[in-house]
């Protein structure tokens, strides 16, 4: 007879799978034991118990068996698919972990680059405001120099806006074409040579005459061929253009 087992609890779809079986099972054998005389014969086969024989129960068990290992690949296939949608999300954040870093990343590489850039800027123009401040406080100290108000004094005064100008000259050339020309008289006029019958004589330390100071004219100067500094550099100014430097100037000129 078949026994029912306990050593595995069966579905409640394995159990209508087995009680089907059985029952057609039964049905079967019944009907293949039918006599000639089927009153007789039914109503004893419905008394008789249904006994199933081992091929049967050798079926029946396949079935079953097929059926749980049908569950155990649907199980299987389930927990593969979460498994690698698991798998998928895990790999999705991963990304988007490692795409967020690198943003992170490359924001604070810009924010170093910006904030060198910028101190860069700040240390240069710090730079060009300390040059600035020392030009003018080298300016500052020129103008506050003080000269003499003699021969001496215009022409150390003169060779400072020179030097300051770019216009060669020294002391000596300076000097001694002052002597020659006006005996250091800042007031000195000529009116007998052939600029004064032109109109235009020459006056100053440096005898210059109006045509040649306003051309050569060095700015920072008062405009007045009278003014000792302002005459001096101008004639200076105008030798270098001709000669050189004043120093090579030996007489007219």
């Amino acid at each position: 007879m078949f026994q029912k087992s306990h050593s595995r609890a069966l579905t409640k779809r394995h159990k209508v799978a087995i009680a089907g079986v059985a029952t057609l099972g039964a049905a079967a054998l019944a009907f293949s034991a039918v006599p000639s005389n089927a009153e007789t014969t039914t109503s004893e086969a419905a008394s008789a118990k249904v006994a199933y024989s081992s091929e049967q129960l050798k079926g029946l068990r396949s079935d079953v068996t097929e059926q749980l290992a049908g569950t155990s690949l649907q199980s299987q296939a389930a927990e593969a698919a979460a498994a690698k949608k698991a798998a998928a999300k895990a790999a999705s954040e991963a990304a988007a972990k490692k795409k967020a870093a690198a943003e992170a990343a490359a924001k604070k590489k810009a924010a170093a680059e910006a904030a060198a850039k910028k101190k860069a800027e700040q240390e240069r123009k710090a730079k060009e405001a300390a040059s600035r401040s020392a030009k003018r406080a080298t300016v500052k100290a020129a103008a506050t120099k003080s000269y003499a108000n003699n021969l001496d004094g215009w022409i150390k005064e003169s060779l400072d806006i020179m030097k300051s100008k770019g216009i060669p000259g020294t002391y000596n050339g300076l000097y001694r074409n002052i002597i020659r020309e006006s005996s250091g008289n800042p007031n000195a006029i000529n009116n007998w040579d052939v600029n004064a019958v032109n109109g235009t004589p020459s006056i100053g330390l440096l005898q210059i005459i109006k045509p040649t100071f306003d051309a050569y004219h060095v700015s920072g100067t008062p405009f007045s061929q009278y003014d000792p500094v302002a005459n001096i550099v101008a004639s200076a100014n105008y030798a270098a253009d001709k000669y050189g430097s004043i120093d090579n100037v030996n007489g007219a000129y």
